[in-house]
């Protein structure tokens, strides 16, 4: 019953973000996550077949 503009709001509150991190041997660690699904987005993932954790963890070091 909810609205595409609820429907919207509800998808865009999850995020990915990078953390950066100097090691100590001088180089960059770089590592890509989305944050957690909220209970309502979960319910959304759910229906649709489709992974909460979009993309995964990725790592790159520089």
């Amino acid at each position: 019953p909810d609205s595409w503009a609820t429907l919207r709001e509800t998808l865009s509150i999850q995020r990915r973000v990078t953390t950066t991190f100097r090691q100590r041997d001088g180089r960059t660690l770089h590592v890509r996550k989305a944050t957690a699904a909220e209970p309502e987005l979960m319910a959304i993932y759910r229906a649709l077949g489709v992974n909460s954790d979009p993309g995964g963890t990725r790592k790159l070091v520089a």
